[in-house]
């Protein structure tokens, strides 16, 4: 039987989602009691990075050891991939070695390419297409401090990057409505657009994406691979800062995540992101413990079908 991977939202059902969700709250209570939990002692993460990060590799080397396992981090220095080995053979001679596989890296078919050919689950740790770990770490956030997501209204505002792919996935997998504001020619992925018609508006303006939002949430305005284009980007997305101006349309109560890191004076303002209504850091802590909850999703999938 193949592997489950995890490769965007639409891989596991909305049940699925929602299971991985509890379990995550339900860690990181284990997590905060103080009490151990290695339910995967010997086993073992392999992680591709082909992309800097921060979040992604902490989060998941710990995840990992807290689980009782272990992990390896694998640059592409560190490969025969950084010297032209095709993907497929690496996925077939690493995933023989490991039980788990995450990448990070530029092009989404590289993890596509990778899980066809591998014997174990492999995870997304981020493409230039989507982000859907980070996701599961901002659904869990939301859930946290305001309850149930479905029938709210998030407002993403910037950049139709990989993040906003995220977003539109989202919607569709935990029923929400989303309204995007971006500038022209900076649009999302065109297919996921239609998949999520009735769930989605794009926008122009910010002011209107963000009346009565539950959630507003945004990017920074130029994505890893796009710094040659950070002064058209500032002058194209000059009107697109989340400031207080924004967070006043949207619901009193509503919160503001950023999936970090973040330019303070860019896509949002210092006051925003310091100030009350962001959940920022425990959005950046709960990608430790959705990734531990997807990791044993995918181990205890990849146990049963053995």
């Amino acid at each position: 039987m193949k592997p489950r991977h995890f490769l965007s939202l639409f891989d596991l059902t909305p049940t699925e989602l929602q299971h991985v969700l509890q379990r995550a709250a339900e860690l990181k209570a284990l997590y905060r009691s103080g009490k151990r939990y290695a339910p995967f002692p010997g086993k073992l993460l392999g992680m591709i990075f082909e992309k800097a990060s921060t979040r992604t590799r902490v989060s998941f080397e710990a995840g990992m050891v807290q689980l009782g396992g272990d992990a390896i981090f694998l640059s592409s220095r560190d490969t025969q991939l950084d010297r032209g080995e095709p993907i497929e053979d690496t996925a077939r001679v690493l995933s023989s070695m490991v039980d788990l596989v995450m990448i990070r890296t530029f092009a989404h078919t590289t993890v596509e390419r990778f899980a066809a050919y591998s014997s174990v689950p492999v995870i997304n740790g981020l493409t230039d297409y989507n982000h859907p770990c980070q996701l599961l770490a901002d659904m869990q956030t939301f859930i946290e401090h305001r309850g149930a997501i479905r029938g709210r209204t998030v407002a993403w505002i910037g950049d139709g990057n990989n993040m906003c792919n995220s977003y539109i996935s989202a919607a569709c997998q935990f029923d929400f409505q989303l309204r995007i504001a971006v500038p022209v020619g900076y649009e999302p992925n065109e297919n996921l657009l239609k998949q999520a018609a009735g769930r989605v508006v794009l926008l122009r303006d910010p002011l209107i994406a963000a009346r009565n939002a539950d959630l507003v949430t945004t990017d920074v305005w130029s994505s890893m691979g796009k710094e040659s284009e950070q002064e058209r980007r500032l002058q194209d997305f000059s009107t697109y800062q989340v400031n207080a101006e924004i967070m006043a349309q949207a619901r009193p109560e509503a919160i503001f995540l950023h999936c970090l890191p973040a330019h303070r004076g860019e896509e949002v303002s210092a006051e925003v992101i310091d100030g009350p209504q962001s959940q920022v850091w425990d959005q950046a802590e709960n990608r430790l413990h959705a990734q531990k909850a997807l990791m044993e999703f995918l181990l205890s999938d990849k146990q049963d079908s053995a």
